[in-house]
């Protein structure tokens, strides 16, 4: 087991992995810039090192640094948490080089799922089912006509190293496409600094399904079920849960079958998450994350495993803690992302929290990093705190929800809190019958 391990980030998910580390007896170190000098989980590490100054590429992006912080105080590994440089190919290199274990995946892998075409030719060979679409990078107008007219419109043109919803337009018919492909092109070239773009047909309702996976790295892979992700605006998930109300028994079985094989076959290491969108009972791939998602509190809340800890174990050397027959279901949970953004725009917020009270109670949870008195800078992502709850069944699940969000205070700024108190009661969201557009169309409605 580590020894001392660098957490790599900042905000809830750094807190996340702390509190993983100080439970299994392992010392902390963690980063900040000087926005962050007085953030909670620089309070409870053991050690701090300050990085830089606010701007990401300054400090939480700069790998220079954060080698530098390893080296500085002995730590034997780094957790990378989610964003930042999570999925950053050359970060996990450049610590192998230097003999400091990377709590994740091998380069190798990440860079294959990080392009989104060798991600999805990965994923075929994998016998992982995929969406009908290009096999590789459209390169000009007359391929993507010819391809377009094989799978059918609606068609979508996605960047190839692409993310967050840039990079995507969706052409509805031959004479949209033009448009389409220049725009996605230009998009991408400007967010990624690579122009690649690729067609899939485009799904008129579906919904987005993913499924959480771990493999040993050396030919063992367990799938933890599914996580409902459908509730996104602009591509941004909102409102996640476990299980998906869509899916039945055997549905959820046969795809996490699948992709615990395809990640044993793999000889993937850590955590990852295999995306699908789902209509008329059929499963098409989308991406696959290397890293901890956002929302696997809502996991470990049906399975009662530790995730992170799953991940340090792993990435130890001590393999995996459970077998596939292991992992049982119990009940439901939810996770509510609660941004510092003006609940009907969206506009950030940054800013003092003058009042700060979580709900509590059996089956809640609150992951966060803030607290009554602390100010949120403007310079980072606007997540304040994870809202996960826990019942028996989707019905307990949700009245408790609805009981602790109206327990939920957060003064001095604007938040979320108010949409998903409004969500909680709203019909389609009680019966689970949402797809990836219904929260747009609902927000659309509400202005």
């Amino acid at each position: 087991m580590f020894q001392k391990i660098l957490i790599a980030n900042r905000g809830e998910i750094a807190l996340r992995v702390l509190r993983a580390c100080k439970e299994l007896g392992i010392q902390t170190v963690v980063v900040h810039s000087t926005a962050d000098a007085d953030a909670m989980h620089v309070r409870l590490a053991d050690e701090s090192v300050c990085i830089g100054p606010p701007p990401s590429r300054d400090s939480y992006l700069n790998i220079h640094q954060i080698v530098a912080a390893c080296e500085i105080t002995g730590a034997d590994a780094v957790h990378p948490g989610y964003g930042f440089l999570s999925e950053n190919a050359k970060f996990a290199d450049i610590l192998a080089a230097h003999n400091i274990t990377f709590i994740g995946p091998s380069g190798d892998h990440i860079r294959i799922m990080g392009d989104k075409i060798e991600a999805k030719r990965t994923a075929k060979r994998l016998g992982i089912p995929v969406v009908p679409g290009s096999d590789g990078a459209v390169t000009d107008e007359k391929e993507a006509k010819r391809i377009a007219a094989e799978i059918g419109y609606p068609v979508i043109i996605k960047a190839s190293a692409g993310g967050g919803g840039r990079g995507m337009k969706v052409a509805l018919t031959e004479e949209d496409l033009e448009v389409a492909l220049q725009t996605a092109r230009t998009e991408a070239g400007a967010a990624f600094g690579d122009d690649a773009v690729y067609i899939e047909k485009y799904l008129q309702k579906p919904r987005h399904i993913e499924v959480q996976v771990f493999g040993d790295g050396f030919g063992r892979g367990v799938h933890f079920g599914e996580r409902d992700c459908s509730l996104q605006r602009r591509h941004q998930k909102v409102w996640e849960e476990a299980n998906s109300p869509a899916l039945n028994a055997e549905e959820r079985s046969r795809i996490g079958g699948i992709c615990a094989k395809a990640i044993a076959d793999l000889g993937y290491s850590g955590a990852g998450t295999i995306e699908f969108l789902y209509e008329n009972g059929e499963f098409y791939f989308i991406e696959m994350n290397t890293r901890l998602q956002v929302e696997h509190p809502v996991t470990e809340a049906i399975t009662g495993i530790d995730l992170v800890h799953e991940q340090i174990r792993v990435a130890s050397g001590g393999g995996l803690s459970v077998k596939q027959e292991d992992i049982k279901f119990n009940g439901h949970a939810i996770e509510c992302r609660i941004n510092a953004e003006d609940p009907r725009t969206f506009t950030p917020s940054p800013g003092t929290i003058t009042h700060f009270h979580t709900p509590g109670g059996l089956g809640i949870r609150v992951d966060s990093g803030v607290y009554s008195g602390y100010k949120i800078p403007p310079y980072y992502d606007s997540l304040i705190g994870k809202l996960i709850v826990h019942g028996r069944n989707r019905v307990e699940c949700m009245m408790r929800l609805r009981r602790a969000l109206d327990e939920f205070v957060v003064d001095g700024i604007k938040t979320t809190l108010p949409l998903f108190r409004d969500l909680v009661g709203n019909a389609d969201i009680a019966n689970g019958d949402y797809d990836i557009h219904w929260l747009e169309k609902y927000l659309a409605k509400e202005e």
